[in-house]
């Protein structure tokens, strides 16, 4: 399957929609849709489009990247890869000049979380969930979060979301100001069009301020922290404990990590 059918992009009254589009693997992201979706988030950037909506196919949002694919774990260059692809995909969604909104059901992990991290707003439905999950198979997180998280939850719940990896439910995100709603199911698709509709209608040079001044009042940069990210990450896929952590999760076991 190409990238261009794993990833579905539509305009419509002003209101971009990109969709990932892998649902039996949960849209877990290849290296190809990671590519496309660099060039999709640069061209919403500038088309005529007001508000940008990213969501999943089926019944989740992102469930990270898809290790089963074909050089998305390799050693040599995935440093350079989130620096070429991954970093500048999460700078457009937070800095272009539009209003972007994550619509997220099921799950949202891994950089699939951080995605919609980095949008501007987050509508959940219950049964969504959000994880930290990168130090299941040996890594640290990529993708921005350890810019975002700080921020938004505060260092303390930043720290212990990423190392227990676990997946917080839309609700649990929703009381620690994650999610800015939570609404049933059959009314996500409708209460997200509605919302994409005003905001489309609204003064785009006043939103595109005020997400400007937003971002500007922000203490450090994003820049830096995605640098290290990338940084950081070329050593834990070096790793043994990510070799193990890729095993255990192929084979559906529990890891076992020496610290190596």
């Amino acid at each position: 399957m190409p990238a261009g059918d794993k990833l579905l992009v539509t305009l419509e009254d002003g209101i971009k929609t990109i969709c990932f589009n892998q649902p039996a693997k949960k849209n877990a992201i290849d290296r190809e849709m990671t590519m496309a979706l660099k060039e999709v988030m640069e061209e919403a950037a500038r088309d005529s489009s007001k508000v940008v909506v990213i969501t999943g196919a089926g019944t989740d949002f992102c469930s990270g990247a898809d290790l089963k694919s074909s050089g998305m774990t390799h050693p040599g260059d995935v440093g350079e890869f989130l620096r070429t692809y991954t970093n500048p995909t999460i700078q457009s969604l937070r800095t272009m000049p539009k209003t972007v909104i994550a619509k997220v059901r099921g799950v949202a992990a891994g950089v699939g979380c951080n995605y919609a991290l980095a949008a501007d707003l987050r509508i959940a439905s219950p049964e969504a969930r959000f994880g930290q999950i990168f130090a299941r198979i040996g890594l640290m997180p990529d993708g921005g979060s350890t810019y975002f998280l700080p921020k938004m939850i505060g260092y303390a719940r930043a720290f212990e979301w990423m190392v227990t990896a676990e997946l917080y439910d839309a609700q649990r995100c929703r009381d620690m100001g994650l999610v800015n709603q939570v609404v049933p199911a059959g009314q996500l698709d409708s209460v997200v069009d509605e919302l994409a509709h005003r905001l489309a209608q609204g003064p785009a040079l006043a939103f595109a301020g005020i997400k400007r001044a937003l971002n500007a009042g922000d203490a450090g940069h994003l820049s830096d922290a995605l640098a290290a990210e990338a940084a950081g990450q070329e050593g834990c896929i070096r790793s043994a404990d990510f070799r193990e952590g890729v095993a255990a999760f192929l084979e559906k076991r529990p890891a076992r990590f020496a610290g190596s």
